[in-house]
């Protein structure tokens, strides 16, 4: 990491009314260096890096950066919290259901054309989250068919990511976020 980037991320704490920490300035170097990694991920990064830090740390980090709009959190169904340091942005996120990699994909037309829903109910929508399901590439190559028909699986070519996405998923996935106005409901489950 350049001393540049080490002044940046110092300034952009500041600029947020942040204190500047080691352990916050260890998770934006670690998410920036890493985009899509979950909390253990970026907990392992950081104590190769800075030595011992408590998972608790990193969550707390985690929750003041996201909160002070720094970091994105992203959870896809079936996967632990990802965060990302793409913020300035509405882009939406394509997972491989067999390695698990996530990679961003812009919005397909215009600024932000998903906040305009057919049928918004009255909400005052402010953000939109798509996620796209597939194969990437490299797992599509690394499956072949046998001349009866059977699929065939060649060695991956590269490493499966440790956290779990429910491979068994639709193939993609548009869930809205509108910006609540109303008090939250009591979950019927509970």
């Amino acid at each position: 990491m350049s001393k540049d980037t080490s002044v940046d991320n110092d300034a952009r704490l500041r600029r947020h009314g942040l204190l500047v920490t080691a352990q916050r300035l260890a998770v934006l170097r670690a998410v920036s260096d890493g985009p899509h990694s979950t909390a253990d991920d970026i907990c392992t990064v950081i104590r190769d890096e800075i030595g011992a830090i408590s998972r608790q740390a990193v969550y707390n980090a985690f929750a003041v950066l996201t909160d002070k709009g720094l970091l994105r959190r992203i959870q896809p169904a079936g996967s632990p919290a990802r965060y990302e340091d793409r913020v300035a942005d509405n882009h939406h996120h394509l997972i491989c259901r067999t390695c698990r990699r996530m990679v961003d994909v812009d919005c397909a037309v215009g600024d932000t054309p998903c906040l305009t829903a057919a049928d918004d109910s009255g909400y005052e929508i402010d953000e939109a989250e798509v996620v796209y399901w597939g194969r990437c590439p490299e797992c599509v190559a690394a499956t072949s068919f046998s001349s009866d028909g059977s699929k065939r699986t060649r060695s991956m070519r590269h490493q499966l990511n440790s956290t779990a996405l429910d491979p068994e998923q639709p193939t993609s996935r548009a869930i809205s976020h509108h910006k609540q106005t109303t008090t939250k409901e009591k979950d019927p489950r509970v």
